[in-house]
């Protein structure tokens, strides 16, 4: 039933832009296993990202965490948690095909094939995810193309 409702949401809401959101609801128990599939760093180990299972949604249950220069006056970097949109994560994130690029005047570019759900389509709704982290400025852009 519940499955049921969640494909009526999808359904009847439109398109929704990925979000950058503070990492204020994601617990470290949420990071997806094996940790060692689900887990890389960059930039000498400044920048760390992960996937999270949040478990519900089941049709967007997937997000992507992101710990990141700049550091606050303690040390700490930001986290963030990028999500499909509307507080709903992704169907599916293909983790083990992400590749990574850096450009000094943008920062680190991460791509990876990312799923929206489609009800009508389970195997449908792929696209490309990508991200740019600027660990000088801070600064999360996200971008989807589908």
């Amino acid at each position: 039933m519940i499955r049921l409702v969640l494909a009526l949401v999808f359904l009847a809401a439109p398109a929704v832009a990925q979000q950058v959101q503070p990492c204020d609801n994601a617990p470290a128990e949420s990071i997806a296993e094996p940790w060692e599939e689900n887990i890389a760093s960059y930039a000498e180990g400044q920048v760390r990202v992960a996937v999270l299972d949040m478990i519900e949604p089941a049709g967007g249950a997937l997000k992507l965490l992101v710990i990141s220069p700049p550091r606050d006056e303690v040390g700490y970097r930001q986290c963030r948690v990028i999500q499909a949109g509307n507080g709903l994560g992704f169907y599916n994130l293909d983790f083990a095909e992400r590749r990574a690029g850096y450009d000094p005047a943008r920062g680190l570019t991460l791509t990876l094939p990312a799923q929206h759900y489609l009800p009508e389509d389970p195997e449908g709704g792929w696209y490309e995810l990508s991200l740019t982290i600027n660990q000088q400025t801070g600064e999360i852009a996200v971008q989807g193309a589908k």
